[in-house]
């Protein structure tokens, strides 16, 4: 079992354990040690306080393996996905926690495909991170300087993105786009400048400490108030590191990737693009858009949480579409991983070419009652293991039957138990989460 690798690479608060100097350090060296055909390794960040610290000291830890760092600076986490495969690098790091808060941060990987390293190969460095920590002493550990930035690899970013949108205009529409304060903010003014209309760049200002406060995926509404507070076309709002993408349609409405997915698979069935008829969704995608897709004779599974999982699904059904309902959306003949900035083109292209709003393309999309309540707990242990739990469960999915779901799992990146009901009614569907989610706090709740 992964104990510093979670579904996202490794995330804490910076400059605690597993983000505490020696860990890092540890990282690069197990990093600089696992690559084969190239020792060159990408490197971005987004815009947290804690970002330069932790690169220059994962940096000295890929120096001391025979690893060579190339700076990309700040820029998304899918742009070092792309640039790492196009170029060849031996690898991709991206230093973000995407959606928390500015205390916290990460170490993303990426391989020299692009993909996100599989679980065995983070459970191997896992391993000889541990042997390094046995065996470093702290004062041993020492910041590398950070080699400048390339900002030629921004713009490469740039132009791969709009060459996969010929013919988009978004003349005579008003766009509201809120970067969140986040790895976005680097990119999302010169994109989009290249395709017309009006648009309105928010929270593209960050100062290190703001990034997904009040504003970004995280609090769609605030994208949408903005929408309709100026009369816009509709509005687009990224997470912090832009891996995923949200909506509000003209009405204010916010839109999210359940219903980027349906109107995403209806185009690509018109367009004979959609292989199998089949799109992969997770365990946390409404029942709506299940049914929404069968009506369009299109069938969707579902893999779990977390985008990688959502891919492994997609390569090994050879799936053309999947996503979560957070927002990570896979056009995989197009990218390797979700990308916030390219679904928001895909939508965008969408819509120029039918001629129709957002709201008309998710119109029908009638939205299961769902509820998520998060818990806190002290440690994960698996769930069966408690009879209350197990009791708890039980007896909302006997009574929901095929009126709802109950799923429960462990967030991957925080210590959290995620109790999610959905049901035709509303009353037992809330009865149920309360229940079961107070049997989790008696018996792992801090």
């Amino acid at each position: 079992m992964r104990k510093l690798f979670g579904t996202d690479g490794i995330r804490a608060v910076a400059g605690e354990a597993p983000l505490d100097p020696k860990t890092i350090y540890a990282a690069g060296l197990a990093l600089a040690h696992s690559l084969r055909d190239s020792k060159d390794v990408l490197l971005g960040m987004d815009t947290r306080e804690s970002s330069e610290w932790i690169a220059a000291t994962l940096v000295a830890g890929l120096t001391a393996g025979g690893a060579i760092a190339h700076l990309a600076g700040i820029i998304t986490t899918p742009a070092v996905a792309y640039l790492t495969r196009k170029h060849g690098f031996g690898a991709g790091v991206v230093i973000s926690a995407s959606h928390n808060p500015w205390q916290d941060n990460g170490i993303k990987l990426f391989g020299p495909d692009g993909y996100k390293l599989p679980d065995a190969t983070e459970l191997a460095m896992e391993e000889e991170i541990f042997r390094h920590l046995s065996n470093l002493a702290h004062d041993s550990i020492a910041a590398n300087a950070l080699p400048e930035a390339d900002e030629a690899y921004r713009a490469e970013y740039i132009q791969f993105l709009l060459g996969q949108v010929p013919g988009l205009s978004l003349d005579g529409k008003t766009i509201v786009i809120d970067c969140a304060n986040g790895a976005a903010s680097s990119v999302a003014a010169q994109l989009f400048a290249e395709l017309g209309g009006e648009i309105r760049i928010t929270h593209a200002s960050p100062d290190g400490r703001n990034i997904n406060e009040g504003c970004g995926a995280l609090h769609p509404e605030i994208v949408a108030d903005e929408v309709t507070a100026s009369g816009a076309s509709m509005g687009i709002t990224f997470d912090g590191d832009a891996d995923r993408a949200l909506f509000a349609d003209e009405y204010g409405q916010v839109v999210n990737g359940d219903a980027v997915m349906l109107l995403a698979a209806r185009d690509l069935k018109a367009r004979g693009q959609l292989a199998n008829d089949l799109v992969v969704a997770t365990t946390m995608s409404n029942m709506g858009l299940e049914a929404a897709l069968k009506r369009s004779g299109i069938r969707m599974l579902r893999a779990p949480v977390g985008d990688k999982y959502v891919l492994e699904q997609m390569q090994a059904t050879g799936a053309s579409l999947g996503g979560e309902q957070s927002g990570h959306i896979l056009f995989p003949a197009l990218s390797t991983t979700g990308d916030g900035l390219q679904t928001a083109l895909a939508v965008l292209n969408v819509l120029h070419y039918s001629g129709k709003s957002l709201a008309e393309l998710t119109g029908d999309l009638k939205v299961f009652p769902q509820v998520i309540v998060n818990v806190k707990v002290r440690e994960k242990k698996p769930l069966d293991q408690f009879p209350t739990i197990v009791s708890a469960i039980a007896a909302a999915e006997d009574e929901l039957k095929d009126s709802g779901r109950v799923v429960i799992r462990y967030s991957g990146t925080e210590a959290l138990a995620r109790v999610m009901i959905e049901a035709e009614d509303e009353a037992r569907m809330k009865h149920h989460a309360e229940a079961i989610a107070s049997s989790i706090r008696n018996e792992l709740g801090i």
